[in-house]
């Protein structure tokens, strides 16, 4: 058997991230691993799936990631879209948007993109 456990961004601000998604995508943190040099942080989605995300913040770290061309995302579904598009809005946080497809990106405080797209 194999299933998906987690994926992971590193993030140079941890707790600018665990505010961000809260705010954004009430993620919630799930479990915690402290280590001299780093700290791994699991949120979850109030348990309505296993995944988590894990955020990865190496401490001594102080120059922004280079995400590439960002072509990779992780995607959120919601049954509310019309109410947290406007959230997002007020948070400024959307960096793309596509009405011909129903859905739209925002950006964490990092730059990694996320896909939040309506219940079909």
């Amino acid at each position: 058997m194999i299933k998906f456990a987690h994926n992971n961004f590193n993030v140079l601000d941890l707790e600018k991230s665990l505010q961000f998604y809260q705010e954004a995508l009430n993620l919630k943190e799930v479990r915690r691993t402290e280590k001299p040099d780093f700290t791994l942080v699991y949120l979850g989605d109030n348990g309505e799936t296993p995944h988590t995300l894990e955020l990865t913040w190496l401490k001594d770290r102080k120059e922004p990631y280079n995400l590439g061309e960002n072509e990779f995302h992780l995607a959120f579904v919601t049954d509310d879209y019309e109410a947290l598009h406007e959230k997002h809005k007020k948070m400024g946080c959307i960096c793309y948007e596509n009405p011909m497809m129903g859905i739209y990106f925002i950006n964490d405080p990092d730059g990694y993109w996320l896909e939040i797209l309506p219940v079909r």
